[in-house]
């Protein structure tokens, strides 16, 4: 299975900044260790690919160092050359991994999940949203009478991506998120499931049914997957109860799903805040486990 990764991902932050940047770095080390993982060099996105989901005038303000103070502490990152070349490659990689995932029935970016990210700004540590992206360049470039459907299951809400993708009827977005949780002015999506603070595993789980129940009618012939930590007990963002056994039996339902249905999918990381990062790193760490397990029954 390949897992897109690259070392941009890492961005030099401010002392004290409540990103947890290192986190990319510690799942690297644990994947390149796990056999049947194969670590890609996640690539740039290109300009005409992330027009495919962002206006031109924003895409000039990152690249050219336009954006203003406000704006660059919306994203909650300060602008960089650097920081474009981590945005892009973010993209990059859930592209790569799509692509991927439609000869080897999964693949994975070992960030992604830039879901705040609108066409027109970005927002919550997001410049480009990969998933729009992605969804969109295998339209545009391997099928346009492709469907997609978004499975976001970050604990919060995916308004970048519902704002952007709201009057695609090609592309399904469903999001399962802390209801009281960032951002607190929802977007809508195709399917929002909001979910009380301490929910646990059992009413997640059934949410999860429900949601993919719900794709039955869609028929998607693919799958982008955002497979945040941050539902996760320990998450000091999260507001949720959810256990780690419970993070993996969300993994298994979304891989079941897609073999099932013989849908590939692309996952992302998305969001991660444990307090302690061990943690947020074990949780995304079981995700690739988790996928590996069932990339092998695709083939």
């Amino acid at each position: 299975m390949k897992a897109f990764y690259t070392d941009h991902y890492v961005l030099p932050l401010p002392p004290g900044h409540r990103f947890p940047m290192e986190k990319y770095s510690q799942l690297r080390d644990l994947v390149t260790n796990l056999d049947g993982v194969k670590l890609v060099e996640a690539p740039a996105a290109t300009d005409t690919q992330i027009l495919y989901a962002h206006d031109p005038h924003y895409l000039i303000k990152v690249i050219s160092g336009g954006l203003s103070p406000k704006e660059q502490q919306e994203i909650g990152f300060p602008w960089s050359e650097l920081m474009v070349e981590r945005s892009r490659r973010s993209a990059g990689a859930t592209v790569a991994a799509a692509k991927a995932a439609l000869n080897e029935g999964l693949a994975a970016n070992l960030a992604g999940g830039t879901h705040h990210a609108y066409r027109n700004m970005g927002s919550g540590f997001c410049v480009f949203n990969d998933s729009a992206i992605a969804a969109r360049v295998l339209q545009k470039e391997i099928h346009a009478k492709l469907k997609v459907a978004v499975v976001d299951l970050d604990v919060h809400q995916g308004n970048g991506t519902a704002s952007i993708l709201q009057n695609d009827a090609s592309i399904f977005t469903l999001s399962i998120h802390g209801e009281n949780n960032f951002p607190f002015t929802k977007e809508r999506s195709d399917l929002d499931i909001g979910l009380p603070n301490g929910c646990e595993d059992s009413d997640y789980l059934r949410a999860l049914d429900q949601g993919l129940e719900m794709l039955n009618r869609f028929k998607p012939d693919f799958i982008i997957y955002l497979a945040g930590a941050d539902p996760h007990e320990g998450d000091r963002l999260g507001k949720l109860s959810i256990s780690k056994d419970g993070m993996r039996q969300r993994d298994e339902a979304v891989f079941q799903y897609g073999l099932d249905h013989q849908i590939p999918i692309a996952f992302s990381m998305a969001g991660g805040y444990g307090r302690e990062i061990q943690s947020t790193v074990g949780i995304h760490f079981q995700t690739i486990q988790t996928a590996l397990r069932y990339q092998q029954q695709f083939l």
